[in-house]
């Protein structure tokens, strides 16, 4: 199944990086945070890539074409450094599509840029590039498939620290609850769709504002709820956060290191 990765964004909130790299090539660890993504799909046997490309295009493609294996897997070096031997790899089986979708296109306009590049796909995956999960992508698709319905994504917990309240028109407060623990859910991304989304997806609209309203009227929207890990990277801290589980050892989202 083809994998449709939303890789156009400013990322203005990680300026930091953002001014110099793209957000998506924003490192957790010795790889961006795409590759993270893109690794996590491969996993699952989906490794046809289609990447929406807008803001420092150029620095995604770059990173590929300059790829170095050696980063992340084991290899033996001999002959004095003229011979070298992976003994894994990690991209050889990709197959990666750049498409540029525009520098200020939103979501919905850069899934109908590569329209043509999903022509016979019944079904395809797509995701932002900026969340990272252990979410269990196959029953996520098992789950869509058996279901009848046009589009799914995957509704998690918000893990920001803030606080939900709730106040009469006098503005006092009737309640107030951490928003991890007020029952709310969010969009968190890790989508499947069937070729038909495209009749509800108009041109200029938003994919969530617009079509999925469409869906959700038709009752040809689910959501898949995930209790387990899922993080966003919009912040410096959110970005460090990621950085200490992966220097730990404990990066939920590397389900390719995962044993079985």
């Amino acid at each position: 199944m083809k994998v449709v990765l939303f890789c156009g964004g400013l990322g203005m909130r990680m300026r930091e990086y953002s001014e110099a790299l793209p957000k998506p090539m924003v490192p957790i660890g010795y790889r961006p945070i795409l590759w993270h993504v893109m690794k996590y799909y491969a996993h699952y046997g989906h490794k046809d890539f289609i990447l929406c490309l807008g803001y420092k295009a150029d620095a995604i493609k770059q990173y590929f074409l300059d790829y170095n294996e050696c980063l992340s897997n084991d290899f033996v070096l001999s002959q004095g450094g003229k011979n070298l031997e992976l003994l894994s790899s990690d991209i050889h089986d990709w197959n990666i599509t750049f498409v540029d979708t525009g520098l200020n296109s939103n979501i919905g306009q850069r899934l109908r840029a590569v329209q043509r590049h999903l022509e016979g796909e019944a079904m395809f995956l797509a995701n932002y590039t900026d969340g990272l999960s252990d979410v269990p992508l196959p029953a996520v698709i098992g789950s869509f498939k058996n279901s009848g319905n046009i589009a799914c994504f995957v509704s998690v917990k918000p893990r920001a620290s803030f606080h939900l309240i709730s106040a009469g028109p006098d503005g006092v407060v009737k309640s107030i609850a951490h928003v991890a623990k007020s029952g709310a859910r969010i969009n968190g991304g890790y989508m499947v769709l069937r070729q038909e989304v495209f009749k509800y997806l108009h041109d200029g609209e938003e994919l969530v504002d617009e079509p999925f309203q469409r869906l959700i009227a038709e009752g040809k929207l689910m959501a898949y709820s995930h209790e387990g890990f899922w993080a966003c990277m919009d912040t410096f801290k959110e970005k460090q956060d990621l950085e200490d589980l992966l220097g730990r050892g404990n990066a939920p989202w590397a389900v390719w290191n995962h044993q079985h």
